[in-house]
Order: C-alpha cells, then sequence, then structure tokens
C-alpha cells in the first residue's frame, strides 16, 4: 500500500512525486519509457519555472548539464521588434532549455533521492476504483503484470493520459487546433537569447540548448499541416525563411543535425483536476499550443500546488476530498491566463495590434512588462505553494 502513485516521470510526475516524498509520504512512480529518452518539446524553462528548480535544490543539476543560461528575449512581430531581459524572479535572471534526455533524468534522480520507488518500461493500463474512489493501478511491464494500491492516483502520463480515461475526467474546456509546428536542431547557428519572429501565418522561435546547438521551431497554421507533412525538409524551411529571414541565413550556414520532429495535434483542453482519490497534472489534465513554450513551467507549478494543497491532509478521507477540490479550483484559475495567451498567439495573426506594438516597443517600461507576460505570469515560486494554502 503506497500513499500516492504517480503515473509518468517527465516533467509534471516527477517533481510530483519528489515533493510528496518529501513531506513524508511512500511514493511509487510508474514510466512507461527507459530512461535516458528523448521527446518533443520546446524544451525552454520560463524564469517562473527555473525559481521552482532553485526553490526544490534541483537547479544545480539541470546547468550541470551545460544548456547556457537564457537571460534576453527578442520579438519580432511583423515590423515591431521588442527586445529586452525580462525581471528576475526571486534572484534568477535567466531561462534554461535543456534536452529533455537530460531534464527528465534529472527530474528523476531528484524523485528516487527523496525516496521515491521508480519503475521503468512499466505502463499503467487501468485504474482499481473502490466504488467511485481510484484506489490503485492495474501496470504492465514486460510479460509481468499487477496491482498496486494507494491512497492517491496522479496521472501525469500526458494529453492521452491513460488515467484520465480510466477515471472518465471531464473535458470542462475545449477550444480547437490553431497551429501545428516542426522541430529541427541545428549546429553552427550560435544563439544567445530567445528569439520569436511572426508573421501572419507564420511563427518562428529559437532558443540555445546543450552542446552547442540551437532549436529552431516553425509553427504554421493547422490547416497547412497536411501539406507540411507530405514534404516536412521544403515546408520547414519556407516557413523559417518567410518569417524569420536573418535567422533563415545564419541557419543555412550552419547544418541541421538529428530529424526534423513534428506535430500536427496542437491540443487545446481543460479536462476535471481531480475527484475521489485521483487528480491530473500537467499534459494529462491541461493542454495548450505549444506556441508559448510554457508547458514544462505549467508542469512544475501544477506539481507545487498539488503537493502543497493535499499537505498533511492525505490519509484523512474528507480532508483529501476537500484538498483535491482545491487543487482543481486553484489550478484553472492559475493557468487561465497562460491558456488565453496561447491561443491568442497560436491564431498567428501579428499584425493585428500593429499600433499598440509599436507603442510598447516605444517605451522601455512596458517592453519589460511584456517581456514579463512572456515569460509567465507567477512573479515568486512561493505564491505557487499559496495557491495550495488557501481554505476550501
Amino acid at each position: 500500500m503506497y500513499d500516492v502513485i504517480v503515473v509518468g516521470a517527465r516533467c509534471a510526475g516527477a517533481p510530483t512525486a519528489m515533493l510528496f516524498a518529501r513531506a513524508g509520504y511512500r511514493v511509487l512512480m510508474l514510466e512507461r519509457a527507459r530512461f535516458p529518452r528523448d521527446t518533443l518539446s520546446t524544451l525552454y524553462i520560463h524564469q517562473p519555472g527555473v525559481a521552482l528548480l532553485d526553490a526544490w535544490g534541483v537547479l544545480d543539476r539541470v546547468t550541470a548539464t551545460g544548456c547556457p543560461p537564457i537571460t534576453a528575449a527578442t520579438h519580432r512581430l511583423g515590423e515591431v521588434t521588442l527586445a529586452g531581459a525580462p525581471t528576475p524572479i526571486r534572484g534568477i535572471d535567466a531561462a534554461y532549455a535543456p534536452r529533455r534526455y537530460l531534464l527528465d533524468t534529472v527530474l528523476a534522480e531528484a524523485a528516487i533521492a527523496a525516496g521515491v520507488e521508480f519503475r521503468e518500461h512499466c505502463a499503467v493500463t487501468d485504474v482499481l476504483f473502490d466504488g467511485d474512489r481510484a484506489v490503485g493501478v492495474r501496470w504492465r511491464a514486460g510479460a509481468n503484470t499487477g496491482t498496486d494500491a494507494a491512497a492517491l492516483v496522479v496521472g501525469a502520463d500526458g494529453m492521452r493520459s491513460v488515467v484520465a480515461d480510466a477515471v472518465r475526467a471531464p473535458v470542462t474546456r475545449e477550444n480547437p487546433v490553431l497551429s501545428c509546428v516542426y522541430y529541427g536542431y541545428w549546429e553552427g547557428v550560435p544563439a544567445d537569447r530567445f528569439e520569436a519572429y511572426a508573421v501572419r501565418g507564420h511563427w518562428v522561435g529559437c532558443v540555445p540548448t546543450n552542446d552547442g546547438r540551437t532549436l529552431i521551431g516553425v509553427y504554421r497554421p493547422q490547416a497547412a499541416y497536411a501539406s507540411l507533412r507530405a514534404r516536412p525538409e521544403a515546408g520547414y524551411l519556407a516557413g523559417l525563411a518567410a518569417a524569420a529571414p536573418e535567422l533563415s541565413e545564419r541557419a543555412r550556414a550552419g547544418t541541421r543535425v538529428e530529424r526534423l520532429f513534428g506535430c500536427g495535434t496542437q491540443l487545446n483542453f481543460f479536462r476535471g483536476a481531480s475527484g475521489p482519490g485521483w487528480a491530473l497534472v500537467g499534459d494529462a489534465g491541461h493542454h495548450k499550443d505549444s506556441i508559448t513554450a510554457d508547458g514544462i513551467t505549467s508542469a512544475f507549478r501544477q506539481a507545487a500546488l498539488l503537493a502543497a494543497c493535499v499537505g498533511a491532509d492525505l490519509r484523512d478521507e474528507p480532508l483529501l476530498r476537500a484538498a483535491l477540490r482545491r487543487f482543481a479550483r486553484h489550478r484553472d484559475r492559475l493557468l487561465a491566463d497562460r491558456y488565453a495567451d496561447a491561443l491568442a498567439l497560436a491564431r498567428l495573426r501579428p499584425d493585428r495590434g500593429r499600433e499598440r506594438l509599436a507603442a510598447i516597443a516605444d517605451d522601455p517600461a512596458l517592453t519589460r512588462l511584456f517581456l514579463d507576460r512572456a515569460a509567465g505570469p507567477a512573479p515568486d515560486p512561493t505564491d505557487v505553494l499559496q495557491e495550495g494554502r488557501v481554505s476550501a
């Protein structure tokens, strides 16, 4: 019998498991993959997410992977350019974009160090119930199958969550798919900041990552996905040249390495965040277009919120139910503005509001506010924890 079973060991699951273990609970974490394992990702951790890593004592291990600090940003929206640095958050003035096979391994190791029992290559196939209450999971590992019980089952198993399906988590909000994206890794394309370029129907993002490589993502409207999928290389390069001609020239002087990674299912939804004996964190409970590169930071914030809401109430059933309701309510509030920002940007219409953007670019104070908004709404990592202490 475990106190908590966390399904999924990446950016939402590993911090969740770590925080519950640090609170003194017996935690089992199950992951269907075997680490180290790469995954499709924007890589970017905004300053609020970095501040949480620092608060958890994990930041040094992330920076030790060799990913460079990113202390400035440039946003070129049509003919308007906004450049500078966001306001430091609790002394943190840098974002990072580590490769996921490195970051996810660091986070899993931090969970193990906190006392989490970790089983890799172990796929959860169903959730067990006692009446309407989740009480454990059924799993498969190679030819072996089994079950484990827990007071709380946490689904952190991605957008197509097995846990969410098993508990019949309702979709409480859903918006159409707006964009598609292809990512490529480049060598010989130096970048020392986050770069974003937008023209109508195109958006390009660029971040430095490990081993001197640069990740360049090209976003197009969802309607373009079929043609892009037929000729991804040509479509990717054409989109890069259309939105960011100067960056395109830099890329042509370098070399693209690895394969192109593409995604045409940039789903936008909220699922119910919790129910009797279960909760969802990360993409399992909430997913949005990746154009704001907010997925990792959002996952960290949800992990912190869930652990803080539950606190010491896990073994008291009435208090646990109240804590899970509290988590669901505050999760939606925590993520609402960022969700709206992603939908607005994913429509790929930077020409709208041109005069307002030009006015922002001419004012250093407004430019700083713009960059702060782009970095995310949490001014202090302890604010995420305070969300969990609000009374029911």
